[in-house]
């Protein structure tokens, strides 16, 4: 039976994925072989010598110490697109509610008094002040085209607009549901001196942080609206902030609240709503649970930040070997020279890298002894290995 640890509180639909006949599921499990967590942060949490897995219930992994994680050979999924609707339809609502003005709008008429006669005479006389702008024939760049930037393109061009995205690392599979008329930025400079409106949809990383600043926002078109449902420190808030007061930019809408945002006028910031559905956080957990529990039992692989993607189905008998190691050469001689001397006849084996690791599975006929595992775990270079029978 595998033992699961739950950490913050994950959608039972995802839970029901993981039958109790196989999987001991709960918040305080000693020895898990795998845990579950959403938004906690688990780079001060004492690694347990047992775990062979870590899934996040949603697309970012900030809070999930992936390299120490990878040092040790522990795999580490996430779930890329599951709250892809969502995000999406917050950012086409924070469009609406720039152009419109309505935020502001709405904290104007709340606070009319008088009878009704006289909240209609000054509704009349304010509503001069909040004349907005439609969004058909407008421009929107989107910056990031993966399960989120697809769809908010695609969203954007079913409203009218005129889109240019920019993603260097775009996937094929991403590409295939693009709306061919989306057009294509050669760099973030270009995309954001063409565009009325940017939306922001990439992780926060060496690459990205700061990606907004004052230089960038001189090349933005006058009266441009920033849209940012990805991570707070791509953008700069202080350069942000004089633009806003300059009138270069129209207004910035954002997930994440500061004391810098919170009461600025032409500012809307959002409690971190991006993925706050019951939808998204149903699709994530079921999502991440059917991932981890497919490496547990089987030892493939499907949407890990640090471990390369492999499905191989598995043997009609005999053990399942699966090992985590470096990525370096003569590892799978070593792993087919130690299983030949103990002689397991091997009938299937995959192995792929990515970066710095690699993985390696391996079906014998017949079964792999401990003596043979521990042979197989002094081989230099070898993170982790396990036995699924």
């Amino acid at each position: 039976m595998f033992k699961i640890q739950t950490i913050n509180n994950i959608s039972i639909k995802g839970l029901e994925r993981l039958p109790r006949q196989q999987f001991e599921v709960a918040s305080e499990v000693a020895h898990p072989d795998a845990i579950l967590v959403r938004s906690a942060k688990l780079h001060d949490m004492e690694i347990p010598a047992t775990l062979k897995a870590v899934g996040r219930a949603g697309a970012g992994v900030n809070n999930i110490p992936v390299d120490e994680m990878s040092k040790r050979g522990i795999a580490v999924f996430n779930a890329p697109g599951a709250n892809a609707n969502a995000v999406k339809e917050l950012v086409v609502a924070g469009m609406f509610l720039a152009a419109r003005n309505i935020c502001q709008a709405w904290h104007y008429a709340r606070n009319l008094e008088g009878d009704d006669a006289e909240i209609g005479k000054q509704t009349e006389a304010g509503k001069k002040q909040y004349v907005g702008f439609e969004l058909p024939g407008r421009t929107l760049g989107v910056i990031g085209l993966g399960a989120i930037g697809v769809q908010v393109a695609n969203a954007a061009r079913a409203l009218g607009m005129n889109v240019i995205g920019y993603d260097p690392q775009i996937t094929v599979r991403s590409a295939w549901k693009l709306e061919s008329d989306v057009q294509q930025a050669h760099s973030v400079d270009e995309l954001v001196s063409e565009s009325d409106m940017i939306t922001f949809h990439v992780p926060e990383n060496e690459h990205t942080k700061g990606m907004v600043n004052a230089e960038r926002l001189r090349l933005m078109r006058d009266g441009a609206t920033l849209l940012n449902f990805a991570r707070a420190g791509i953008v700069d808030e202080q350069a942000v902030v004089e633009a806003l007061d300059s009138g270069k930019l129209h207004a910035y809408v954002c997930d994440f609240p500061s004391n810098a945002l919170n009461r600025h006028p032409k500012v809307i910031a959002l409690p971190h709503l991006g993925a706050s559905t019951h939808e998204a956080q149903e699709n994530c957990a079921i999502m991440v649970a059917d991932q981890v529990r497919e490496y547990l039992e089987n030892g493939n692989i499907t949407n890990s930040v640090n471990f390369p993607e492999i499905y191989m189905p598995r043997a009609d008998s005999g053990d399942r070997l699966a090992v985590v190691n470096a990525n370096v050469p003569n590892m799978l001689g070593q792993i087919s020279t130690a299983l030949a001397n103990a002689k397991l006849n091997i009938e299937d084996m995959y192995n792929k890298g990515k970066g710095d690791l690699a993985y390696t599975l391996v079906d014998v006929e017949g079964k792999i002894t401990d003596e043979v595992l521990a042979r197989i775990k002094d081989i230099e270079g070898v993170l982790s290995i396990r036995v699924i029978e």
